[in-house]
């Protein structure tokens, strides 16, 4: 019972509202020294775990595409991107709210953080909409949801975190998040479609905006559509490492905005301090699950459990379920990259003994943290998008309950159909 203290103890810091980093941190080491009851072993290995952690190439992805974030937000192009295919959906009831996951889905490919998008598509389709006569409740749907198409489309930062993680291929897993990333996002739009056919209050107004207009929308967003085509088509050919692909995305962002008067020092700048507050966040929670994760090899928890279950000779898919349910349960209490750090230390050992394919998982995982993030009672997208939006929680939490139909339907579809997710890995180089 002494080498599980260290799990109830943990809980209960995340519980009181203890950072997750220093949860981790303090739960593992006293985990370490009750399993060793040596503290001289303690301290060995959390003074070497800081520099051990950090000190992996493919973690420089995280900072090259959080970069590539934060310069892209900077130049303005969520707001072209919205405006862009409002302009070519305005004439279509809820077209609005299929512009506002469209913008979503293709800032996905150039952010890679739910939680960001939320709030930066909160601050632009938000006041579009409600002057259209929106509902709120379709709105804030259309938002939060599509926000999470962030986490599957590449490059998601989460993926990058589940390959560090697991020691999987960092660019399989990129890859493989495409094609269900667009099945989310077609279910999402024909949601809405279907939503203002049954109830037109919703979406009351349409309007047709001149070709001109169109077209002169469109060319202020061909660049980082080109951009966005040269990151996707390196990952996949192999040509270029992750981290490569992240650092060079960013480059090629930065110049796109100098290029089109959108980005200037100051805003290069705040975009570098950004970057490195949030990759700081990052590595302090990886430094953090490092040492807990020391002291799961060490007391042999994770093992422990792959014996228990392989015990019970259950269907794998029982087990998989039960894992499924519980990643979702508990993701409406904690945002992604904490999740998956705390959680894959003990879920991917008896997933890869039940024979279950790792990138397989890895979308699933994703799949199930994007529902937790829109669901109540918590829900980390659901309050970002209510605080910056100024929606009701009732109405962020009736929406996304709503259009969460698409992302509960790609997870379905996931299971019966593997090969959506493994198709296009299994034919990179």
């Amino acid at each position: 019972m002494a080498t599980y203290l260290p799990i109830l103890i943990l809980i209960g810091m995340l519980l009181l509202g203890v950072p997750i980093a220093i949860s981790l941190a303090a739960s593992g080491m006293i985990g370490l020294w009750i399993v060793s009851g040596d503290i001289n072993r303690v301290i060995g290995l959390v003074s070497l775990s800081p520099f051990s952690t950090v000190a992996v190439y493919d973690l420089t992805t995280i900072p090259m595409f959080i970069l590539m974030a934060y310069f892209s937000a900077s130049s303005g192009l969520a707001r072209d991107l919205y405006q862009a295919a409002a302009n070519y959906l305005a004439h279509v009831r809820g077209g609005l709210a299929m512009a506002t996951v469209a913008a979503c889905g293709i800032f996905g490919a150039m952010s890679g953080a739910s939680v960001a998008a939320a709030s930066v598509m909160s601050k632009i389709a938000m006041p579009e909409m409600r002057r259209h006569g929106y509902s709120d409740e379709l709105a804030a749907g259309s938002i939060g949801v599509g926000s999470t198409l962030d986490i599957l489309i590449p490059p998601s930062i989460a993926m990058v975190i589940y390959g560090v993680a697991t020691q999987t291929s960092i660019g399989k897993l990129l890859i493989a998040g495409i094609i269900p990333g667009i099945i989310v996002g077609v279910l999402l739009m024909f949601s809405i479609w279907l939503w203002v056919r049954l109830s037109p209050s919703h979406a009351p107004e349409t309007h047709r905006v001149d070709l001109a207009t169109r077209r002169a929308s469109l060319m202020r967003v061909w660049p980082s559509l080109l951009l966005i085509a040269i990151v996707i088509a390196m990952l996949y050919s192999g040509v270029a490492t992750p981290s490569e692909v992240g650092a060079l995305g960013a480059l090629f962002a930065a110049i796109i905005g100098v290029f089109f008067g959108r980005l200037d020092f100051s805003g290069a700048m705040e975009a570098v301090r950004q970057t490195i507050r949030t990759s700081t966040m990052i590595f302090l929670i990886l430094i953090g699950a490092t040492i807990f994760g020391n002291y799961m090899a060490l007391s042999r928890i994770p093992s422990e459990i792959v014996g228990a279950v392989t015990a019970m000779n259950l269907n794998r898919w029982v087990v998989i379920i039960g894992i499924m349910v519980a990643y979702f349960v508990v993701s409406m209490f904690m945002d992604e990259i904490p999740l998956l750090l705390l959680t894959l230390q003990l879920t991917f050992p008896l997933i890869m003994a039940l024979g279950f394919d790792p990138i397989w998982f890895g979308v699933i995982s994703m799949l199930l943290v994007a529902m937790g993030l829109v669901f109540p009672p918590v829900g980390m997208v659901a309050f970002v998008v209510s605080a910056t939006g100024g929606v009701s929680l009732v109405k962020v939490y009736k929406g996304t309950s709503i259009l969460m139909v698409a992302l509960f339907a790609t997870t379905v579809l996931v299971m019966v159909f593997p090969e959506i997710v493994l198709w296009l890995p299994r034919t990179m180089r």
